[in-house]
């Protein structure tokens, strides 16, 4: 009786264990075989292991095209058994939009997929991958359980390519980091903008330039304006059906440019101006008031810098 009760406990931690690291990934279909997993609208914690991201797949006539892998190895393999769930053609490539790291490392998990990626991307995830992947494991602990960085092989360049058969818009852009990857799919009018777009959801900046995030924005919209497209989805927040991901995102990077300048222009010191209240449209925001400090630690020296010499 001893013997089964131990078995017994040790059945349920298991299964316990085995919880505790789910993503419980649903895969949401967007538009005809296309397909989005939404993450949660937080920052990284031990108790979501990472899981703020979206990341997708297009079912194509040659195979299945993976848009972005998520923040670890479990993630990967736990992404690559929803998709198999949906369809059971093979992934035949998979395409990281930046080099952020909830985006690139599950890339692990696709082992005999090709990966692919912008050039400066991929500098990027060789460049500081594995200072990014130590930081998620300070952040999310074990859930980054055996993650190890793998880099991008194929360099892509913008244009109009055919990919399994699908016709995708890759459009190269930046702005949130120094190469930004939006994915157009023709076929179903879908547009994924990776981390150009933000909804319902304060936007991160630690490698931002928001003059250039806000014109690659005006490029992104344009695209919303054609008469076959369907949704957007962002990088984090829900999937939309109009261009509100992208004019919430500008709206955010607008304010908090101009209050920047305004703080620098009146010779505010940081600690002021991390303690100035965010407006009333963008108080409730998720992560509003933990990314504007962060915002005003990546951005704030050099605006300063610029009105000090503009002072001269």
């Amino acid at each position: 009786m001893k013997r089964c009760l131990a078995s017994l406990l040790m059945l349920v931690a298991g299964l316990a264990g085995a919880a505790e690291f789910d993503y419980g990934l649903q895969a949401q279909r967007v538009a005809g075989d296309v397909h989005a997993f939404i993450g949660k609208t937080e920052d990284f914690t031990t108790a979501n292991g990472g899981n703020i991201v979206n990341t997708g797949f297009i079912v194509a006539p040659g195979g299945v095209i993976v848009i972005d892998s998520g923040p670890s190895l479990r993630y990967g393999e736990q992404m690559r058994r929803a998709i198999a769930a949906v369809s059971d053609r093979p992934p035949l490539l998979l395409i990281n939009t930046h080099h952020h790291p909830d985006h690139f490392l599950g890339n692990q998990a696709f082992v005999g997929v090709p990966l692919a990626a912008l050039p400066a991307t991929i500098q990027g995830i060789a460049g500081e991958g594995n200072a990014f992947a130590e930081n998620l494991f300070r952040l999310t602990g074990d859930w980054m359980k055996g993650t190890e960085v793998r880099v991008p092989e194929r360099a892509l360049a913008a244009g109009t390519t055919e990919i399994a058969g699908r016709r995708l818009r890759l459009i190269a852009l930046d702005g949130h980091t120094g190469a930004d990857l939006a994915i157009y799919d023709e076929a179903s009018g879908v547009l994924f903008a990776g981390d150009l777009a933000f909804f319902q959801r304060a936007p991160t900046t630690p490698h931002a330039d928001v003059g250039r995030w806000l014109a690659a924005l005006d490029k992104l919209e344009a695209i919303t304006r054609e008469p076959g497209f369907t949704a957007i989805v962002p990088g984090h927040g829900p999937v939309s059906r109009d261009a509100a991901p992208l004019r919430q995102t500008r709206a955010w990077l607008v304010w908090l440019q101009g209050a920047l300048q305004r703080a620098a222009g009146d010779g505010l010191d940081m600690n002021e101006v991390l303690a100035r209240p965010l407006p009333d449209e963008f108080a409730a925001l998720p992560v509003a008031a933990s990314e504007y400090r962060r915002s005003v630690g990546h951005l704030f020296p050099a605006v300063e810098q610029h009105a000090l010499g503009a002072g001269h």
